[in-house]
């Protein structure tokens, strides 16, 4: 487990990578699609969706990988609440705008963290469908 959320923390750290793009390549064989497509289709999703107005990215690519892992919108619906409700009791919000402190100048999270903790809590929801 914990080599693949410092993974996903170290594709985010590259720069190569947007929140999004590093939990969704991370965990794109889960989602039975390869990286270049994967990061294609979460590259949209960084700096919080709607550009620091929005969901946290890393939260979006965990969505991603689920869905196109269970194929299923109740068991992912479910999966998704229960990373959300995770996340926000770990950080206190789950919007970027927030985490990053804009408007506040006070800091809840830095990405490489969001990008863990939305990776550990992934993780969680995909070793519960084994």
């Amino acid at each position: 487990m914990e080599n693949k959320i410092e993974e996903a923390a170290a594709k985010k750290k590259s720069g190569q990578y947007n929140c999004a793009q590093a939990i969704a390549c991370t965990y794109c064989e889960h989602a039975c699609v390869d990286e270049d497509t994967m990061k294609n289709i979460a590259q949209a999703f960084g700096v919080g969706m709607g550009t620091l107005e929005g969901t946290c990215g890393a939260i979006i690519g965990a969505g991603i990988v689920l869905g196109m892992a269970n194929k299923d919108r109740l068991k992912t619906v479910k999966d998704m609440r229960a990373v959300i409700t995770a996340f926000k009791e770990r950080n206190g919000t789950v919007t970027c705008k927030e985490l990053k402190g804009v408007g506040t100048g006070k800091i809840l999270r830095e990405c490489d963290d969001c990008v863990r903790d939305a990776a550990e809590f992934l993780e969680r929801q995909l070793k519960a469908e084994c």
